[in-house]
């Protein structure tokens, strides 16, 4: 089984999206130890945002593809396979300014590849990546999740839900701590809380993926 771990905080050491990930894959690991990890962080090696050169090559408009549409569409390639080749994903996502880091767009952005992970068809978009399981550790200074207010002003998880399935991932789970930013009583016990959600989502998970394989 294959596990690709990414990270995105900004925030290197001090990060609690970085914390839950890492005991994410401790946990995961600890349940399949044949498992390889692959690790990404996107804040240190970080894609260029997605540009026309990017998308040039797959349009087909020119015969022969630029030299920065070649290098742009080499990198593309190697974060889809990447992601393609993992059966697991755990993702890092804090929130910032209402939703994820510019540096996790601009990997899910390479990632969104018509006939690759969708494919349009005349009854509308196809996921074509399916099959795998996505946990996020959702971190955020707030807390959003008990209002409808704080629900419409997050564009976090709302927007991984989203992007995930259409890519035909419907086993996508949340590991949160959220009201990190509103004094250590509240802190800990949102990491409690993750901890717990960690426990959850990997053990359903594992138990989906074992199924998956014998199947």
């Amino acid at each position: 089984m294959k596990l690709l771990h990414v990270d995105s905080s900004i925030l290197s050491g001090n990060s609690a999206s970085r914390l839950l990930t890492a005991e994410t894959v401790a946990a995961w690991r600890a349940a399949h130890p044949d498992t390889t990890v692959e690790y990404l962080d996107l804040a240190v090696d970080t894609p260029s945002h997605f540009s026309a050169d990017a998308l040039g090559i797959k349009t087909g408009v020119q015969a022969q593809p630029t030299e920065a549409q070649q290098r742009e569409n080499a990198l593309s390639e190697k974060l889809v396979s990447q992601f393609l080749a993992a059966d697991v994903v755990v993702v890092g996502a804090p929130l910032y300014n209402f939703t994820i880091p510019s540096q996790l767009k601009a990997w899910i952005d390479r990632l969104a590849q018509a006939g690759r992970t969708f494919k349009y068809t005349d009854k509308g978009p196809v996921g074509l990546a399916g099959g795998k399981t996505v946990i996020v550790a959702s971190s955020r200074g707030g807390i959003y999740s008990t209002t409808e207010g704080g629900q419409a002003t997050e564009h976090q998880e709302s927007y991984l839900k989203v992007i995930f399935g259409f890519f035909g991932i419907t086993d996508v789970r949340f590991v949160r701590a959220e009201g990190l930013g509103m004094g250590d009583a509240v802190k800990n016990a949102a990491l409690a809380s993750a901890r717990g959600d960690i426990g959850t989502a990997t053990a359903e998970a594992a138990n989906q993926s074992v199924a998956a394989l014998a199947a």
